[in-house]
């Protein structure tokens, strides 16, 4: 069987769901078959596809260079900063987009900022259906959107799963209802050291989330939508809860670990 078969064949486990999602991954099926061209998200240069957004930063401001680029890898590092002061950073690429299928390749590195909250060590992401970064004040500490988590084990022994679900100002139905948790932890294996790890979404509109790990399908959820709490200084007119997110941005997230990005591609589905 193709593998885009298998993928969307596995959304059938969802007994709940409407017919209009099972139509949506065999159209997303027949997309994948018949558009076989990858979008480089990254040149490999430089960042000018990308916008930035740090908090307490305005829009554009790349404070300390945060986010640069070396040996075409994309790399999050904290060497010009005073203190972390919960600098919150997110790298967005300029171009929303609704179904496809992202794929990029990301390992930890180097330092973890000790002034940066704790949950923050070996832990990145990336968000997508984000809002535009344009429209988030100077005081908003994390986009509304959807986090695909990234971790890394901590070398003591315990699972610490990667490719998880994370809802900053959002919800999603997971195994038929909406799910109150911030974060849904995902199937995948634990993942240690500075390791480079394969991470791969397939989104399609507001209906099926597939995450995928090294090949493996380790999270599925779905019906993306405005909700729930964890983001900070928002404009209120953004927030407009039970919004279904069908299309948003995708960025690349800093919050205190050093970490690295490199072949970053995507394929539309529709």
């Amino acid at each position: 069987m193709h593998y885009a078969t298998r993928v969307f064949c596995r959304l059938l486990y969802f007994s709940g769901a409407a017919g209009i999602l099972i139509l949506a991954a065999c159209a997303g099926v027949r997309n994948r078959n018949s558009e076989q061209d990858w979008i480089s998200l990254f040149n490999g240069k430089d960042l000018s596809d990308w916008i930035v957004k740090i908090h307490h930063h305005e829009v554009g401001d790349n404070y300390g260079n945060t986010f640069r680029v070396k040996d075409g890898i994309i790399q999050v590092r904290y060497d010009q900063y005073d203190t972390f002061n919960d600098r919150f950073g997110h790298l967005y690429f300029h171009e929303p987009f609704s179904y496809y299928h992202l794929s990029l390749e990301y390992r930890f590195v180097g330092r973890w900022r000790t002034d940066a909250p704790g949950y923050t060590l070996k832990n990145s992401g990336v968000m997508f259906h984000s809002q535009d970064p344009r429209t988030m004040p100077r005081e908003q500490d994390w986009p509304i959107s959807v986090e695909m988590q990234l971790l890394a084990g901590l070398g003591d022994g315990k699972p610490r799963p990667t490719g998880n679900m994370c809802s900053p100002g959002t919800d999603v139905v997971f195994q038929g209802k909406i799910d109150s948790r911030h974060c849904i932890d995902s199937n995948s294996k634990t993942y240690d050291g500075e390791q480079w790890v394969k991470a791969e979404l397939i989104v399609l509109g507001d209906s099926l989330i597939t995450h995928i790990i090294n090949g493996d399908t380790v999270l599925q959820y779905s019906r993306p939508q405005i909700g729930g709490g964890i983001v900070n200084g928002f404009d209120p007119a953004i927030k407009q809860d039970g919004k279904l997110l069908r299309s948003g941005y995708i960025a690349l997230q800093s919050e205190g670990q050093e970490v690295d990005f490199r072949n970053i591609k995507l394929r539309k589905l529709k």
